[in-house]
């Protein structure tokens, strides 16, 4: 992506022109211009992955992720519509239910991008039936707890690791309905890593599955970063 943004390039994003820089996404473009576009697995310092599908959009009728469709001049995207919004919040609904989320008990309430992003769109409760995994917790790290239970595949950590910290901590395993994060230790138990509260995976999660130790509910509820301002009026990346 390129600083490069010309007025003479632009798509329609929901009615009103947006411009871009050559090689920027969809997404890329609309984030910059500060238009919201709903997303889980995207994060502007990595690249994108394209899993969660909540990003999605129509491009001149048809569907596909804006964190990986380049724009380009002359595109109709529709993004903030009752039949994308609609399919987003059941997105939501099945992440919610295959994993184990209790937010009024989790310490992550209120800086969980999974937990804003349903409110934003509207999520009461779940929709189906939930699944209960029987997932562990891994405490083996004098400083950082890993929760598998609320872990929604994003791969960030597993980017970051690798992107930024060069270490490749994590690692996604097995397939379908089995597939879940892994530590890349002999044990399998992250405190027999090199990781460390430095590192850029230890805070990139959005959810509550890698948390630093001995702080909890140090920011009390109703003061953190979601309480004060719904998710579409964040910058990108004020968390992390």
């Amino acid at each position: 992506m390129t600083d490069d943004v010309s007025p003479t390039q632009s798509f329609s994003l929901d009615g009103d022109d947006l411009p871009f820089a050559s090689g920027e996404t969809i997404l890329q473009a609309a984030t910059r211009a500060g238009r919201y576009i709903p997303h889980l697995c995207w994060h502007p310092d990595f690249a994108a992955h394209g899993s969660c599908r909540i990003c999605s959009v129509k491009v001149n009728g048809r569907v596909g992720a804006a964190c990986t469709v380049q724009a380009a001049a002359g595109l109709e995207v529709e993004s903030n519509t009752p039949e994308m919004n609609r399919q987003r919040k059941t997105l939501l609904q099945m992440l919610f239910v295959e994993g184990n989320h209790f937010c009024p008990s989790c310490e992550k309430s209120g800086n969980c991008l999974l937990q804003a992003t349903a409110y934003q769109m509207g999520m009461e409760g779940p929709h189906f039936e939930e699944f209960y995994p029987n997932r562990p917790v891994d405490a083996s790290h004098p400083d950082i707890l890993l929760d598998f239970n609320r872990c929604i595949l994003c791969e960030l950590c597993v980017r970051a690791s690798r992107e930024a910290d060069g270490k490749n901590i994590f690692a996604i395993g097995g397939h379908g309905m089995g597939t879940h994060l892994l530590v890349n230790s002999a044990s399998g138990q992250l405190g027999d890593t090199a990781m460390s509260l430095d590192d850029r995976a230890a805070h990139i999660c959005p959810v509550g599955v890698i948390l630093p130790k001995r702080r909890g509910f140090v920011i009390p509820i109703g003061q953190r970063r979601f309480d004060l301002k719904p998710v579409s009026q964040q910058r990108e990346g004020d968390a992390t």
